[in-house]
C-alpha cells in the first residue's frame, strides 16, 4: 500500500509541474494591439492646430 500511495504522489506531483511550466501564451488578438502608434490628439499643444 505505501508503494501505491508513494506512486500516486509522484504521479500527481509531476503533473502539477507540468501544468506550471507549460503556462499560457498570450493569444494571436492580444499580441496585435498597436501599442506604438499614438493617437491623432497626442503630441499637439492644446488648443492649437485642428
Amino acid at each position: 500500500m505505501p508503494s501505491s500511495r508513494k506512486a500516486l504522489f509522484v504521479f500527481l506531483l509531476s503533473l502539477l509541474a507540468l501544468a506550471g511550466l507549460t503556462g499560457c501564451g498570450p493569444s494571436k488578438q492580444d499580441s496585435s494591439i498597436p501599442w506604438s502608434r499614438p493617437a491623432d490628439w497626442e503630441g499637439r499643444i492644446p488648443g492649437m492646430g485642428k
